[in-house]
């Protein structure tokens, strides 16, 4: 038979390589293929004979070959060994690779990602196959590129599985009622009554046959908690749309990585359905659906993985990808160590970013020019690759600053990955900005953020030593390169009459009183035009402030401001309400005084507006101390480091911690938790912070802790016109001594201690 339609997912099974199918005219199939992955072998001829000899027992084949060594570029033999039976490939591979004097090249790529690489295909491809009426697919054809950018996906149907109320992990504690959603209907389930919770949710499964299960904590709890009713009631739930679950898992586990411990919740794919746990994923998290689809496609990873992957691990996929079409030969266990450098040497390539720290204050007339995909770009443009640096072919041309040199003859695999990635990104954005319809604007731009964050990623892996493709020279050359192009934006800048008032890498922040979008065109044009690298005006502002260092109050922050661009969008970095870790009630009062601020339309207009900021910090102080704010907006989130027994100072998080595993909820390290700060100056630490699981409204937090939070939070915008953390709390408070409505704290000062006259409208750079 032959039939279209989308390839939806695929794995690894006993008979094979399974494969889902979603139906042009409606409906999923499912088919599989027999297939025989094949992986190299390079060593000594004995060495090879006994590496064959061990792996006999797994129906293996064997032939010589020839393929692309990654450094030279030039052939080179190999044998190719084949497995037979797809259950035995990894046990083959290990085998192998235990024999001595061998190198094994293209064998622990994930076998879905293998079988598309081999095949073609993709997550989601359009396309036809025919297939025997056993199931058996016998052809498959592509009808779809992955690079287009207007590609016709299936209309999917969506079951969002979640416990009503506030966001709380349900495995730390309290529990609300499971929420279905589906087709713009919502359903609670009570969980009284957990046989008719079962039997009502296999219902819905059935009558609704969703294409994606969208869920919050579903990896971590509410599949587990599920699997627990079923076994116990024995009632099955209809997860699977053929009732075997797929051969890949996953199980939980802690690791270290980029100087802290990482939490990688255990997985629970489907058959014939995709289970997508929003609280356990970050592509989805930062790009939605389309954006995880959009990668899907690329890295040709199945979606459900995907989701649960890190955004380097699609990197790298696309990265093996390209290497795999063109048979270069892909390292297996691959460790490059850094080259030895004098102390002199590695002072001069070890810079990094090139940073220029901003003057603190509040500032007018100032615009922001971005290099667009900088780092990516220079790879691309300079031809940054481990294989093109200090090549033996020719010679080359100069890395600035550090000695070394890029290949002139042969183009990197790396620049040959990112060229197209950055194009397309291009394209989303100009097809985002030119789009009349919401919901096209929302889609390109979905799709052009997930392919941020792959370039963003790349400029990491290549610097990272067991990278199939990384060198940490390689890495140390396009700092060089960005730190010599920011010279150049600053000097071409300031040869315009311009002042550079801060920069970090990437961006240039300038200023020149009256300053016009014109002028700040031309001089990006300019500037792109010298540096032959893309520079977008990201915008001017209205306002910018820069607040000082906490710890060195006369010096600026890199990457840490707020400001408002003349068509009324506020753009902050590196404040609380930035920071994950920050309660909901400071970020949120923070916000609402950048809202009011906001609405000035000059620098010299801030002044006008600063009462009302400070009525606005009024009012939240007052229903801070009045206990009117709910715990779930005061909580802190914290990653616990180690195991909660493991702590020998009674830190907070240490305390939250074992105050869940004294009610027997023990947590990973990795793991977040959420707390509430109840009483600071209790002598007993256990006292100190609380477990969001188990605070409720009307419990006694710690008013003078986020009280100094929300103060602080203020000073960050405040201090800059006039009203920093020290002197917002003084009247606070004052007013708390002489028992005086904290309310009207700011009207209640003397003369003298407001904000002086023509403060603000005379502040000037």
């Amino acid at each position: 038979m032959t039939d279209r339609g989308w390839l939806f997912d695929l794995y690894p099974d006993e008979q094979g390589m399974r494969l889902w199918f979603l139906r042009e005219t409606g409906g999923a199939v499912s088919l599989w293929e027999p297939y025989t992955p094949a992986f190299y072998v390079r060593g000594t001829r004995s060495a090879i004979d006994r590496a064959l000899a061990r792996i006999r027992r797994f129906r293996a084949s064997a032939a010589p070959v020839e393929r692309i060594d990654f450094r030279t570029g030039d052939p080179v033999p190999v044998i190719e060994v084949r497995v037979l039976d797809l259950r035995q490939y990894g046990r083959a591979v290990s085998v192998a690779g235990a024999e001595e004097g061998i190198e094994l090249f293209t064998c622990d790529i994930p076998l879905p990602q293998r079988y598309a690489y081999d095949r073609g295909v993709f997550p989601l491809a359009y396309c036809s196959w025919d297939a025997t009426p056993d199931g058996t697919l016998r052809a498959i054809e592509v009808k779809d590129d992955p690079w287009a950018l207007d590609y016709p996906l299936p209309p999917l149907s969506v079951l969002e599985l979640k416990l009503e109320g506030e966001a709380v992990n349900p495995r730390h504690g309290w529990r609300g009622c499971l929420e279905a959603t589906f087709d713009g209907e919502t359903r609670v389930l009570e969980g009284n009554d957990p046989p008719l919770l079962l039997e009502t949710l296999a219902g819905i499964l059935r009558k609704a046959d969703p294409d994606v299960i969208l869920t919050q904590w579903g990896d971590s709890w509410l599949f587990p908690e599920m699997d627990r009713l079923e076994q116990r009631f024995q009632i099955a739930l209809p997860w699977h749309r053929n009732g075997q679950p797929p051969g890949t898992t996953r199980k939980a586990r802690s690791y270290f990585s980029y100087g802290r411990i990482v939490r990688q919740e255990a997985s629970r794919f489907l058959a014939g359905r995709w289970h997508i746990d929003a609280r356990n994923t970050f592509i989805f998290r930062e790009s939605g659906l389309e954006g995880l689809v959009e990668i899907a496609r690329l890295s040709r990873i199945p979606v459900q993985q995907l989701a649960r992957t890190s955004i380097g691990t699609a990197m790298s996929s696309i990265e093996l990808l390209r290497a795999h079409q063109e048979e270069i030969l892909i390292p297996w266990r691959k460790q490059e160590a850094e080259e030895f450098k004098t102390a002199e040497e590695l002072l001069t390539a070890d810079k990094g970013g090139l940073v220029f720290l901003p003057p603190t204050g509040v500032h007018g007339d100032v615009a922001e020019l971005d290099f667009a995909s900088l780092y990516p770009t220079i790879m691309a443009k300079f031809n940054v690759s481990p294989e093109t640096l200090d090549c033996p072919c020719c010679p080359g041309q100069n890395v600035p600053e550090i000695g070394r040199r890029t290949c002139a003859r042969r183009r990197g695999l790396i620049p040959r990955v990112l060229s197209p990635l950055i194009e397309k990104r291009a394209r989303y954005k100009s097809m985002r900005n030119e789009a009349a319809d919401p919901a096209i604007r929302r889609r390109c731009d979905q799709r052009q953020n997930a392919l941020k964050w792959i370039l963003v990623t790349c400029f990491g892996y290549l610097g990272y030593k067991n990278a199939r493709f990384g060198r940490i020279e390689a890495h140390e050359a396009v700092t060089a390169y960005g730190r010599e192009l920011l010279l150049q934006a600053k000097e071409t800048a300031e040869a315009s009459g311009y002042a550079l008032l801060h920069a970090i890498v990437d961006s240039i922040w300038i200023h020149k009183q009256g300053i016009t979008e014109r002028e700040t065109r031309a001089l990006a044009e300019e500037i792109s035009r010298r540096t032959g690298i893309a520079v977008a005006v990201e915008g001017i502002y209205r306002w910018l402030i820069f607040p000082p260092s906490r710890t060195r109050p006369g010096l600026g922050v890199p990457n840490r401001y707020a400001g408002v661009f003349r068509d009324g969008t506020i753009k902050v970095r590196g404040l609380e309400l930035r920071r994950r870790d920050t309660p909901r009630f400071v970020a949120e009062t923070q916000e609402a005084i950048l809202d009011v601020l906001a609405r000035a339309g000059s620098l010299q207009d801030l002044g006008d507006l600063l009462p009302e900021a400070l009525s606005v910090l009024e009012t939240r102080v007052h229903e801070l101390l009045d206990g009117r704010i709910a715990p779930a907006a005061l909580a802190v989130t914290k990653q616990v480091s180690q195991d909660p027994e493991a702590y020998t100072r009674a830190c907070d998080t240490a305390v939250a911690a074992q105050s869940l595993l004294a009610r027997g909820i023990r947590l990973a390290p990795g793991e977040n938790v959420q707390m509430v700060y109840s009483a600071g100056g209790d002598r007993d630490p256990a006292s100190r912070v609380r477990p969001l699981a188990f605070s409720s409204h009307g419990f006694s937090c710690d008013t003078e802790k986020y009280l100094d939070l929300t103060l602080r939070a203020a000073g960050a915008i405040l201090g800059p016109l006039g009203w920093d953390e020290s002197r917002l709390a003084e009247p606070f408070r004052r007013a708390r001594r002489n028992q005086q409505d904290v309310e009207k704290v700011f009207s209640l000062l003397p003369p003298g201690e407001g904000q002086d006259e023509g403060d603000i409208r005379n502040k000037r750079l």
